[in-house]
């Protein structure tokens, strides 16, 4: 199944494997830093196939795995690669997208292409980052997962009560009520006929099956909230984001240090607006890319500090519809705003953490600085019509459990 060349080369070399990852397969592609190739191969996505890919990669002492989508298909086995010492790099799929048009001229992928294309961006480009386990973070992404899920199975046991409603009694049920209310209305149902007597019994089911899920979501927001004040984060004293927001806040980004500034972080929250200036018209359009899950808890803070007087999003809102934006614009300023509040704590989070890891003075570690990088929500501070960014200096040194891996030459 694999193919080998060059076995010549010298031993000491450092090979990087390429990895594309799908869920009944994965494809590598094995590269020397002189670029030249040492294998390929298919292997299925089972013990036997894993045992056969390690025994493959084994034969190079130095080795590096290059992995695409090592936070999505690939997370299962990048956690196998890292947990048995393997070094993995993290390789995004916009940058083996790019590779490979670059390399063939046209837009067609096989997985041997594909595996190739990421080969070649891990040999190339010198800012991927190692991938680093971190237990309790991923603890809080399964956590957050799971509420998640359960919150939307809540959701639509109550829409499908609300729908039996509609057909038991006249006008149906107000929208918006609490699974209490909705069982005060149901017992003043008393249908006579054999259709209605099944409906009630289905919308009793339904409302005690939203009850157990709104019991159980309660209990995992109490276990998030107790696992985002184990880390030490404040996220949680922003108005508008709760132990649910928080822990997705802190599962997605991981470590803060691998966004140079506040206009990466934006740009990743998808909050950033883009650039489509032509000539002489400037103007800036809607990002529909970025993290949509970190944009929609974002989306809910904006709408909290909206909703409730004397917060200093209202009043930045406020402005911004005073100087003619329109609802929509007004609140996508804010959320470019509450991006930069948000990088902004979990900047100062990972400095605390940091300076109390390696048991610092008031001043913290060499190279750090006491002054925030983001801008806060007062309008002199920084702008919120901020595009996406170009090259920026680094705002945090990296924190010693996840760090900038250039791949070896030699």
């Amino acid at each position: 199944m694999q193919k080998t060349q060059n076995e010549a080369l010298v031993a000491g070399d450092v090979v990087i494997i390429g990895v594309d990852p799908h869920k009944a397969s994965v494809t590598i592609e094995a590269r020397d830093a002189r670029e030249v190739l040492r294998a390929t191969g298919e292997f299925p996505t089972t013990r036997a196939g894993h045992a056969a890919m390690v025994k493959v990669a084994r034969q190079w002492p130095r080795r590096v795995w290059a992995v695409e989508g090592a936070r999505g298909v690939g997370r299962a086995l990048v956690a196998r690669l890292v947990a048995s010492g393997e070094r993995v790099v993290d390789v995004p799929a916009k940058l083996s997208a790019r590779s490979r048009v670059f390399d063939t001229g046209q837009g067609r992928k096989t997985d041997s292409h594909d595996a190739h294309a990421i080969v070649m961006v891990a040999l190339r480009d010198k800012r991927l980052r190692e991938v680093v386990i971190d237990e309790d973070l991923e603890v809080l992404r399964l956590l957050v997962d799971r509420r998640d899920e359960l919150a939307a199975a809540r959701t639509q046991a109550l829409n499908r009560a609300h729908r039996l409603f509609a057909e038991v009694t006249p006008g149906g049920a107000p929208t918006k009520k609490s699974i209490a209310k909705y069982q005060a209305l149901l017992a003043g149902v008393h249908p006579r006929d054999a259709a209605g007597r099944v409906r009630r019994r289905m919308l009793a089911e339904e409302l005690t099956e939203a009850r157990r899920l709104d019991v159980r979501v309660k209990e995992l927001t109490a276990e998030i909230k107790a696992a985002v004040l184990a880390r030490g984060s404040y996220l949680m004293d922003l108005p508008g984001i709760g132990p649910a927001g928080a822990g997705r806040i802190l599962a997605d980004v991981g470590d803060v240090t691998r966004f140079p500034s506040r206009h990466h972080f934006a740009s990743w929250t998808g909050t950033a607006p883009i650039d489509a200036s032509s000539g002489a018209h400037q103007r800036h359009r809607l990002s529909r890319a970025g993290n949509r899950r970190l944009n929609h808890v974002l989306h809910i803070a904006a709408t909290v500090q909206i909703r409730h007087d004397g917060t200093l999003g209202k009043a930045y809102y406020d402005r911004k519809r005073a100087a003619g934006k329109r609802p929509l614009e007004a609140m996508r300023c804010l959320k470019r705003r509450l991006s930069d509040v948000v990088y902004r704590q979990l900047v100062k989070d990972a400095l605390e953490a940091q300076t109390a890891t390696m048991k610092a003075g008031p001043g913290g570690h060499s190279g750090a600085t006491l002054q925030s990088s983001a801008a806060g929500l007062p309008p002199h501070t920084g702008t919120s019509d901020q595009p996406l960014p170009g090259p920026a200096t680094t705002t945090l040194d990296p924190t010693p459990t996840t760090r900038q891996v250039p791949i070896p030459t030699g």
